[in-house]
């Protein structure tokens, strides 16, 4: 019989450090305005030339840096990883976990699918914390690569399992919209920890078999 642990909580915040005042969708014309809002109407200024007078843009650089504050997680709140106690011996995925974040390289969205196993060792974890720890994760500015790594580090803390295997799938924009201008095009990669890695022993196989 499954049952929770009251100390089977791994704690998992996300988002970026600093000084990330939260900044209202409208803006009072008299107030202050929010220092890294002010920053980007005086880039916008210079580099893309507009009419501030305009009812619909004169709360843009409000609006543009509260969603690149989402995007970092500012104001995500933590949440509890839990577990519990399972004699499930076989493995457990859940794929196709919609993800959007940010390259570190041109600061614009990357956006795909994430897929996770892994094999329980006596703990199980509620389905909705593996797409949790997902969503948590891809707040910020990675790479894809360091991306994925991460996921597999925070769900072998919280499991404690035979092994781990995550893969995503994205869209990159920074390659599709500019640039090389390579539109539809996907980048794969994958974390494979403990049973996954090990090749002679069928699980990982089984793992990417699975998914696709």
């Amino acid at each position: 019989m499954e049952s929770e642990h009251p100390d089977a909580q791994v704690r998992v915040a996300g988002g970026g450090e600093g000084d990330m005042t939260k900044v209202g969708v409208y803006r009072d014309p008299d107030a202050e305005e929010d220092t890294a809002a002010a920053i980007f109407r005086s880039f916008l200024a210079r580099e893309a030339p507009y009419n501030t007078s305009q009812e619909v843009l004169v709360n843009t650089p409000g609006r543009y840096v509260e969603a690149f504050r989402e995007l970092m997680g500012v104001h995500d709140d933590p949440w509890d990883f839990t577990t519990f106690e399972s004699d499930c011996d076989e493995m457990v995925i859940v794929k196709d976990i919609h993800f959007v974040s940010l390259c570190e390289h041109h600061l614009l969205p990357f956006m795909g699918h994430a897929h996770v196993g892994y094999l329980p060792d006596g703990r199980i974890a509620g389905l909705s914390k593996i797409a949790r720890t997902i969503q948590a994760c891809s707040r910020g500015i990675w790479t894809q690569e360091h991306l994925t790594m991460k996921i597999a580090d925070v769900i072998e803390e919280a499991l404690q399992p035979l092994g781990v295997g995550v893969v995503l799938e994205a869209e990159h924009t920074c390659m599709s919209i500019r640039g090389v201008k390579s539109n539809g095009s996907k980048t794969t990669t994958s974390a494979m920890r403990d049973a996954f890695r090990d090749t002679t022993k069928g699980a990982r196989a089984e793992f990417l078999g699975l998914i696709r």
